[in-house]
C-alpha cells in the first residue's frame, strides 16, 4: 500500500445528504468542504438513489420495485453474466456506467466549478452490504457465491467509472466503499466466513485505482478491516471510538503504513448535534485518540493522518441540521489545524 497525503485534519462527508435538490446539496458541499468535496447521494430524492439500488443498474437479472432489489431468477442470467465477466476481463468500465436517474447528485457534483481541491470523493457500496440488501427472491445474494462473485466484480466495475469521471475534477480521488453491514459480522444474522468477506472487499477495492477508503459507522473486526488494501479506514468516531481503541498495535502499523484514519466525529442525531459546540467535539476527539498516543504512535502522527468526518451519513437530518453539522466540521478542523500547526 503506498501512503496517502497528510490530510492533516481535514474534512470531508461519507456521501448522503437530506436534501432533494442535488444543486442545493452541492452548493453546501462547496461552501464547507473546499478541499475535499464530495458528490452528494439523495436518497430522500427517489428510491433509485438508496444506496443498495444505486448501484445496482446494469447487473444480471436486477429489477428494483417498491423499495426492494431482487435478482429475477426465471430470466436467462447467462449473458448478463458473461457480459459482466468479459468487461470485468478487459476492465470496460464504461459499460457500467451510474445513470444519472441513480446519481444526480454525481451529475450536479461534476459541473460544479471547483476551486483546485486536495482531492475529490466518491462512493460505493460494498459487496457484502449489496449483498444483504438483494435477495433472488428468498436468500440474500450474498449467499450465493457465483452471485456474490459477480457483485463484487460489478461493483469494482462501477467504482472504476465513477473514478474515471471524477478525474475531471481532480487527479486526486478517494473512493470509500461503504459497508454498514460489516458490523453484523459473527452474528446470527451474518454467517460469512472472513476468508469470503476479504475476497469479496479486495475484489471491489482492486477497481479504485486512487485512494482506497473502507466505512463502517459501528462495531466490527477492525483487525480484518486494517489488513485490507486500503488507505483510509472511516469510523464512527462519535459512538464507537473505544471499539477500535481495543487495537492500538494494528491501527499504530496502519499508519507506519501510510493509513489515514478519518474519525467520524460529529454525530449525524439531531439531538447529539444539538448538545455540542466545537470545543466538546474538539475534546471529545482527541480523548478517542489519546489511547494509540499512551501505546506509542506520536500524536502529532494522528493529527497529520487523519481526515474529520460526520459519523456517517446525513441523509436522517434535516437540511438545516445537515448543514449544521457541516459547518461544526469545517470549524473543527480549522480549530484542530490552527492549534496544531497542521
Amino acid at each position: 500500500m503506498t501512503g496517502t497525503p497528510d490530510f492533516g485534519c481535514l474534512p470531508t462527508i461519507i456521501g448522503s445528504m437530506p436534501h432533494t435538490d442535488p444543486q442545493a446539496a452541492c452548493r453546501l458541499i462547496g461552501r464547507f468542504l473546499k478541499d475535499i468535496p464530495v458528490w452528494p447521494q439523495l436518497p430522500n430524492r427517489s428510491a433509485e438513489e438508496n444506496m443498495y439500488a444505486q448501484f445496482g443498474q446494469g447487473f444480471p437479472g436486477i429489477v428494483m420495485a417498491d423499495g426492494r432489489i431482487t435478482i429475477d431468477r426465471s430470466r436467462d442470467l447467462e449473458l448478463g453474466l458473461e457480459r459482466l465477466y468479459t468487461a470485468h476481463a478487459s476492465n470496460a468500465y464504461a459499460d457500467y456506467p451510474i445513470g444519472p436517474d441513480h446519481a444526480a447528485g454525481l451529475q450536479a457534483f461534476l459541473n460544479l466549478d471547483l476551486a483546485t481541491p486536495l482531492a475529490v470523493k466518491g462512493q460505493v457500496t460494498g459487496p457484502i452490504s449489496w449483498g444483504l440488501c438483494v435477495t433472488d427472491g428468498v436468500h440474500y445474494a450474498v449467499y450465493d457465491d457465483s452471485l456474490a462473485d459477480a457483485m463484487a466484480r460489478h461493483l469494482r466495475l462501477k467504482a472504476a467509472w465513477q473514478e474515471s469521471v471524477l478525474r475531471r475534477l481532480s487527479p486526486n480521488v478517494i473512493l470509500f466503499v461503504d459497508e454498514p453491514y460489516l458490523t453484523s459480522l459473527g452474528s446470527a444474522f451474518v454467517s460469512l466466513p472472513s476468508e469470503k468477506v476479504v475476497a469479496l472487499l479486495t475484489e471491489t477495492l482492486g477497481g479504485i485505482a486512487g485512494i482506497r477508503g473502507l466505512h463502517c459507522c459501528g462495531n466490527t473486526d477492525w483487525t480484518l478491516l486494517l489488513d485490507l488494501p486500503i488507505h483510509i479506514l472511516s469510523f464512527d468516531a462519535y459512538n464507537y471510538a473505544g471499539a477500535l481503541s481495543t487495537y492500538p498495535e494494528q491501527v499504530q502499523s496502519f499508519l507506519k503504513r501510510g493509513g489515514t484514519v478519518a474519525w467520524g466525529i460529529v454525530p449525524n442525531d439531531e439531538e447529539a448535534l444539538a448538545r455540542e459546540s466545537v470545543a466538546s467535539l474538539k475534546d471529545r476527539l482527541e480523548e478517542a485518540m489519546a489511547p494509540y498516543a499512551r501505546s506509542g504512535t506520536p500524536f502529532k502522527r494522528l493529527l497529520q493522518q487523519a481526515l474529520l468526518t460526520p459519523s456517517c451519513g446525513l441523509a436522517s437530518l434535516s437540511a438545516e441540521a445537515a448543514e449544521h453539522c457541516l459547518e461544526f466540521l469545517a470549524q473543527l478542523s480549522a480549530r484542530m489545524r490552527q492549534q496544531h500547526a497542521l
